[in-house]
């Protein structure tokens, strides 16, 4: 069995291996998604491994780039996502060669470290593997609308408001970029072209996004059995005037959308009636080239400054 770095000539058949290991139920598996996810990516093309044997891919591990910056050092990390081999090719031990493979090279060529939100399945695979448990991201929750009586609109369309211009919105990312630098903790820088490509443009989840010159909102409705969740994926800002103004936007949102819960991560402080916890998925690490002194800081999750867009799955 050959393990090998994919081409764009593969997608095809890797689109195939993982529509049959893992199935569409979840994330549809198509070539746009692909080139989306791992060669559109601002911070650069995927690391995709492939286990090849007689000339056919029987497994692919995936790892996208993604960028860290910790008190204005930059960090390149690479997040493990899409993975899959096929089912008569399972408990072969490909998943471990091609992860061992991905790892190897990933140090090599400098990268700092791994990181992945693991569903409970892969968890013990990962772990084994000598990646780190950081714990399960934490969560807030408010109430929104319960008001059963009024029927919820169904057939809504996601708005794209954006009142601000190119130099605005420059000046809004490095004010906000400055201040989390000044915080001490590890976060996503960001751009206007990851604005672009994780939110405006995603054709995996569609996102309603409103900005102006002192701040940008990402947020998007997920259905559950029982009730309705706006989750809100980004909120930039660097002043109390532009928390004032995500708040007005967030609760003139669901007066739209209607749902039961509003959920964020911290920093918002929208209500006094909210609950909070550890709801989130599991974040794993795996340190590659940090020195001591980051690897320290970086191994505990109290040290991430991180928005929900920044770490779930898609």
């Amino acid at each position: 069995m050959q393990i090998r770095e994919a081409t764009s000539s593969d997608i095809p058949e890797i689109i195939r291996v993982l529509r049959a290991s893992i199935g569409e139920s979840k994330l549809p598996k198509k070539e746009e998604i692909w080139r989306y996810k791992h060669l559109d990516n601002p911070f650069g093309a995927s690391l995709v491994l492939l286990a090849v044997e007689s000339g056919r891919i029987v497994g692919v591990r995936s790892f996208m780039n993604w960028e860290w910056n910790m008190e204005g050092t930059f960090f390149s990390a690479l997040r493990a996502v899409d993975t899959g081999v096929l089912p008569e090719y399972q408990g072969k031990g490909i998943f471990k060669k091609l992860n061992s493979a991905g790892l190897e090279l990933a140090e090599s060529r400098g990268k700092h470290f791994i990181f992945n939100t693991p569903n409970s399945k892969s968890l013990p695979a990962n772990l084994k593997m000598g990646w780190d448990k950081m714990g399960k991201l934490k969560i807030v929750f408010i109430p929104g609308n319960f008001r059963k009586l009024i029927s919820k609109k169904k057939n809504f369309q996601y708005r794209k408001s954006k009142d601000l211009t190119a130099l605005e919105l420059q000046e809004l990312l490095d004010a906000y970029n400055n201040s989390q630098s000044k915080g001490g903790k590890i976060f996503t820088s960001k751009s206007p072209t990851y604005l672009q490509w994780r939110y405006e443009q995603n054709p995996l989840q569609e996102y309603e996004v409103i900005s102006d010159k002192d701040f940008y909102l990402a947020a998007y409705l997920k259905s559950h059995k029982y009730f309705t969740e706006l989750r809100v994926t980004e909120h930039i800002y660097h002043n109390q005037f532009g928390l004032d103004k995500i708040k007005s936007a967030i609760f003139k949102m669901n007066r739209i959308y209607r749902a039961e819960l509003i959920s964020y991560t911290s920093g918002l402080n929208l209500s006094y009636f909210k609950f909070s916890g550890k709801f989130g998925p599991v974040l794993v690490y795996r340190n590659l080239n940090l020195d001591p002194g980051p690897q320290n800081k970086i191994s505990s999750l109290k040290n991430w400054s991180y928005t929900l867009g920044d770490l779930e799955l898609f």
